[in-house]
């Protein structure tokens, strides 16, 4: 990955992207960094951002929801990009700029993680009441809206419907809620028959100058997304999962405090991660 500033070109550079400012567009770099309990956590995983980049473009195109994407042409990157053409091919992708509308929109179709916690203690998932009994990663009855705070550092926030109105306005709000529903239900339908449960995901959306919202950022993969195995689905449990759980799990085993720096990850853990996030794209666009 580019370990240095493109010369003349602003970086904004996050846990495990890179994005570079061209004036009406960017350039967003998946790169190999995995992230976990908000570390950057050694050594990567190799492979890991050109199949994020995949998915994310499997996505757009299968959907077909107005999106930011424009091109994956890393030739028609200006000069101070083409010495590092070979490192940025397949990782690559150049999009739209928008103002970003500062909400995480998630859509749940199953209920598991923050969402399972406050049902557990209220009986409700972001103030919206659900049926009394449910078991973790049970199905919900229908696919619920959960938006959530934008948090620089840490972890995001999840509000009510009322609280992202008061943040956004009301119009804004019910249009980003019904193009969530929609994309996730689109979505969970298309990866169920290829054997894989979308069991949630979050979205960002973006607004352009003429005033349109859009569909921004990476889109349904494994590192937005909860995708089980449908076959070994059970409620009651936290199912296995086509993304970095097997990194989590491995780093919940050692002394490591999470306030301080990480511990570099034994290569089989990094090696079994890289399968799930491969074996998700195969299952998913074969």
């Amino acid at each position: 990955m580019l370990q240095s500033d493109i010369p003349g070109v602003p970086r904004r550079q996050g846990k495990v992207r890179d994005v570079y400012d061209l004036g009406d567009t960017l350039v967003i770099v998946a790169t190999d960094r995995v992230s976990a309990f908000d570390w950057v956590i050694p050594p990567g995983i190799p492979g890991k951002g050109k199949i994020l980049t995949a998915m994310a473009k499997f996505w757009f195109d299968l959907l077909k929801v107005p999106n930011h994407y424009l091109s994956d042409d890393v030739s028609s990157l200006p000069a101070a990009f083409q010495p590092h053409a070979t490192e940025l091919a397949g990782r690559t992708m150049i999009v739209k700029k928008t103002t970003v509308v500062p909400i995480e929109c998630v859509a749940r179709g199953y209920i598991l993680g923050t969402g399972w916690k406050e049902y557990r203690q209220s009986g409700t998932v972001c103030g919206i009441p659900l049926p009394a009994g449910l078991k973790e990663a049970d199905r919900l009855p229908e696919p619920i809206f959960t938006p959530a705070t934008k948090a620089e550092t840490g972890h995001d926030e999840n509000i009510s419907f009322e609280r992202m109105v008061q943040e956004v306005g009301q119009e804004t709000a019910d249009e980003l809620r019904s193009k969530t529903l929609d994309v996730y239900r689109r979505a969970a339908e298309y990866a169920e028959k290829r054997g894989i449960i979308l069991a949630d995901t979050k979205l960002e959306w973006g607004r352009l100058p003429s005033g349109e919202i859009i569909l921004i950022d990476e889109v349904l993969t494994p590192d937005s997304s909860r995708f089980w195995p449908k076959e070994s689905y059970r409620p009651g449990g936290s199912p296995p999962s086509f993304d970095k759980q097997f990194l989590r799990d491995w780093l919940e085993t050692t002394t490591w405090d999470k306030a301080s720096p990480p511990p570099e990850l034994p290569a089989d853990i990094v090696a079994k991660t890289a399968a799930k996030y491969r074996e998700a794209l195969e299952r998913l666009t074969r």
